[in-house]
């Protein structure tokens, strides 16, 4: 015998218990600002992770992308994102676009994103899915993240998604005074430490916030 067909109204009724138990993951793990918990509830992570791992998008884990790459956990999206202290009218950069799960919840947030990966085909996919929901404010690049874009510099924030062994003296110097940079620090293999720097008039401001760990930052441009 065959199972019958859920009602239309179970599938809306599965769908709204997910994102209500995707919403309090994230709270419980401390992303407790309204708009960053609002913007990750209107980008739906399913869109941005593929194949075997699909079925598993909605919780909250990294899970591996195409190039070697992860999509982050989305409780560490968005205490990264909150890190951030965005303002609606900010420009902000992303190093290592990866899936492009988080440039899009930053689309929502800022005025715009320019988001840089060294893989050429996860920028290509990622510009994909944010064409299919129609984002425009979103500019994503292939290039060295490493290095910045020196050319739309000075950025209000900058976020990183790779670990670095140390902050990137290029990346620093594209910071507007009063801006913000959250990345991870650290060797590759060990645990790394999430650091938010802020610039001052003066120099940088250090804060390590929590630990966690991030495929590494890689200089260059890769060969796909």
């Amino acid at each position: 015998m065959t199972r019958p067909a859920d009602p239309p109204g179970d599938e809306t009724n599965n769908n709204a218990e997910r994102k209500m138990r995707f919403l309090f993951a994230l709270r419980s793990k401390g992303v407790t600002e309204a708009r960053v918990l609002h913007a990750m509830e209107k980008v739906d992570r399913g869109l941005f992770v593929r194949g075997l791992f699909a079925e598993r998008a909605y919780e909250d884990m990294p899970l591996p992308i195409a190039c070697g790459q992860t999509i982050s956990q989305p409780s560490v999206v968005g205490l990264m994102t909150q890190a951030l202290r965005l303002q609606p009218r900010d420009k902000v950069l992303e190093v290592g676009t990866g899936s492009g799960y988080q440039a899009a919840i930053l689309s929502h947030l800022v005025r715009r994103v320019y988001t840089i990966d060294r893989h050429r085909r996860l920028v290509r996919e990622a510009e994909a899915v944010f064409q299919a929901l129609h984002i425009a404010n979103i500019t994503a690049l292939s290039g060295d993240g490493s290095r910045g874009l020196p050319d739309q510099a000075p950025f209000d924030r900058i976020i990183v998604t790779a670990a670095a062994e140390d902050t990137p003296g290029p990346l620093l110097a594209q910071l507007k005074i009063g801006g913000i940079m959250v990345l991870p620090v650290g060797q590759s293999d060990a645990v790394q430490s999430l650091i938010r720097v802020t610039r001052l008039a003066t120099g940088y401001d250090y804060e390590e916030l929590r630990p966690v760990r991030f495929v590494p930052l890689v200089e260059g441009l890769a060969n796909d």
